[in-house]
């Protein structure tokens, strides 16, 4: 039999759960309302707000709500509407997006955004036609139909979890299907019908700012009373709040390796380098493949290794990448003026822990820039040449961000953040 909550819990934990709410919800930027008109200007409204809940609810997964902040501001100032995102590029999604991870997201966006706009129905106002979006699931398109439009339904995301663990006291493995599946029955049932946006926000911020992993402030809760775990620590000194929900050992991190050239190219047909000037100089970056990690991004060239490499291995396989994809063959047609290896480092991305080992390549094109690269061969890599000011107007990963940073670019030709 299943371990639903009682009437008489449904009222007080609604009851309880709205009014504290009312007098403690965060202002964010996402949840401020503009006075709505009549007719069409409330549809207008409407989908203006539901595109900024979407916006805001792809940026905070896996993401926090401080760091999530200024990039919601920065995106909603450059595409206010769905109709103004549906007109980018993925690269300038991109862009925007630099130092957010988990890139696909941001696609999904883009994707989501063209196909509404194509469809000329209207922004989708219910579960069933969101989950028709690319990359809206169960979470966030309950999320935008019950904020935005006031369908009853659930949201369940990881604060949601933990609260109702610990309210049922549920000490099943929260990533269990039938666990997960029991999760969005509990929330169901606690919906309220009147306020089911605010009551499903209310339920987030409590995970997110009492009902926390580690140090809950459950004599602040507003619905301790109701909760079993509280109940139980209480009456048992050896459980705690905190044994709820249980904790998942996480996968080990893939380890791999990899080795970048900062490539700076200089060469403006003339054969005395001593006549350049650093305004000659670019900076070679590449794309990445459409798909796999970090698809569609810009980063400086790059070889992924089976496992360490010394020195002299990485610059021959670094050799052969740029001979290969960008005609850079030393001494035939440039020539090297210095390559100095300049450190290591390791970034964490969700699945892998890699070791990226970063050199800096200066090279000198005897023939000229233009000469070289006129003509793209279609087996080759995309790439840009830029120099460092409009490098500086890239938006870059972290994990790049973290080269340039290794290497002896010039401070101001990155923005350098950390979000990782």
């Amino acid at each position: 039999m299943e371990d639903l909550f009682s009437q008489g819990d449904v009222r007080k934990i609604r009851a309880s759960l709205l009014e504290w709410y009312d007098e403690n919800q965060r202002d964010l930027p996402w949840r401020r309302r503009t006075k709505l008109g009549d007719g069409k200007n409330v549809k207008e409204e409407e989908e203006k707000r539901a595109y900024g809940v979407w916006v805001s609810e792809v940026m905070l997964q896996q993401t926090r709500v401080q760091t999530v902040i200024d990039y919601y501001n920065r995106w909603m100032q450059k595409w206010p509407t769905l109709q103004h995102l549906a007109q980018a590029s993925l690269e300038e999604v991109n862009e925007m997006w630099a130092g957010l991870g988990y890139y696909r997201r941001a696609r999904f966006l883009l994707e989501g955004a063209k196909m509404i706009v194509a469809g000329e129905s209207g922004f989708p106002n219910t579960v069933s036609t969101l989950r028709k979006v690319p990359g809206i699931g169960d979470y966030t398109a309950g999320a935008i139909a019950s904020i935005v439009f006031k369908e009853v339904v659930p949201v369940v995301d990881g604060n949601v979890v933990r609260v109702l663990a610990r309210l049922k006291a549920i000490s099943a493995n929260p990533k269990d299907k039938m666990t997960v599946k029991n999760f969005w029955k509990l929330a169901a049932q606690l919906v309220d019908p009147s306020r089911p946006g605010d009551f499903n926000q209310s339920l987030m911020e409590l995970g997110a700012t009492l009902c926390t992993p580690f140090n809950p402030s459950c004599s602040s809760c507003p619905i301790s009373s109701q909760c079993r775990a509280f109940y139980n620590s209480k009456s048992d000194e050896s459980v705690m709040v905190t044994d709820y929900p249980t904790k998942v050992v996480k996968t080990k991190q893939r380890q791999d390796f990899s080795a970048v050239s900062v490539v700076e190219i200089s060469g403006t047909g003339s054969q005395d380098i001593s006549q350049e000037t650093e305004s000659d100089s670019r900076f070679l970056l590449v794309k990445r493949p459409d798909e796999g990690l970090l698809a569609g991004l810009w980063e400086f060239p790059s070889i992924t290794l089976d496992e360490e490499a010394d020195i002299a291995l990485r610059r021959k396989l670094i050799d052969q990448l740029l001979k290969k994809s960008f005609r850079l063959n030393p001494p035939k047609n440039c020539e090297i003026i210095s390559r100095e290896f300049v450190g290591e480092f390791v970034h964490i991305f969700s699945h892998i822990r890699r070791k990226i080992y970063v050199e800096l390549l200066v090279l000198h094109l005897k023939g000229g820039i233009d000469d070289l690269f006129k003509e793209k061969d279609k087996k080759s890599m995309d790439w840009k040449l830029l120099d460092s000011e409009a490098v500086s107007r890239m938006g870059l990963t972290s994990a790049v961000r973290k080269v340039s940073k290794e290497n002896s670019l010039p401070k101001e030709t990155i923005n350098y953040k950390e979000h990782m």
